[in-house]
């Protein structure tokens, strides 16, 4: 664990609920494993990162926080149980519990594309905000949501979550070359995408059974 950086939030929700758009592609059986690699190759290039100081991953499944913890997350139940925003505002109330200075950025946990060097790019632009976040590849939602300390995170994830975080004040972050930290996964044409760009050998292995799909362009 680095003394300095960024501690980022992770949530996940339990794999049997969870990509259930990826379903046609995939089908039920699959869908679990490839979430699971998904969240394993975004928590393995965030501590990659040399912004990152530590990673929290709220969760409730057995499985996946075992293997993430194995990587080097901390887990956090998902006590609430009240969805995405109220598992990542808990997060953030576990994180500058411990240490109240933190700057804190929440991220996907379907980033299976993630490169470290571009996510300490964008964390090195969201420090000079007090709050920011960076939009995802459809310009409709957010991949990462950063507040330094002494800002409040408010997460206003899911659907049109750009168009909330901008109202809400955060300022967008407009980089270039970040396409990784904007390439998160909910249906067959995203993974498509992030196959092409290049996944990180965990889900890699999981969509072994989807090479066909990913050559077929369909």
């Amino acid at each position: 664990m680095r003394d300095t950086g960024w501690s980022l939030i992770v949530p996940l929700k339990p794999l049997r609920r969870a990509k259930s758009r990826l379903a046609a592609v995939a089908g039920d059986a699959l869908r679990p494993s490839l979430a699971l690699a998904f969240a394993e190759d975004t928590v393995a290039a965030a501590l990659a990162s040399s912004a990152v100081r530590d990673v929290t991953v709220v969760t409730d499944d057995a499985l996946a926080a075992e293997r993430l913890g194995r990587l080097g997350a901390r887990i956090v139940p998902d006590s609430p149980g009240l969805g995405l925003n109220a598992a990542l505002a808990h997060g953030a109330e576990a994180v500058r519990g411990r240490r109240h200075s933190a700057a804190l950025a929440a991220l996907n946990a379907d980033l299976p594309a993630l490169r470290a060097a571009e996510l300490t790019r964008v964390l090195a632009a969201a420090g000079g905000h007090a709050r920011s976040f960076l939009g995802d590849a459809a310009g409709v939602g957010t991949t990462l949501l950063a507040a330094a300390p002494g800002a409040a995170l408010a997460p206003a994830f899911e659907g049109a979550s750009r168009a909330r975080h901008l109202a809400s004040g955060a300022v967008e972050l407009t980089l270039d070359d970040v396409e990784s930290v904007r390439r998160d996964v909910d249906t067959g044409e995203d993974l498509r995408a992030a196959l092409a760009l290049g996944v990180g050998r965990r889900t890699a292995v999981s969509a072994r059974p989807l090479t066909a799909f990913a050559a077929s362009g369909r």
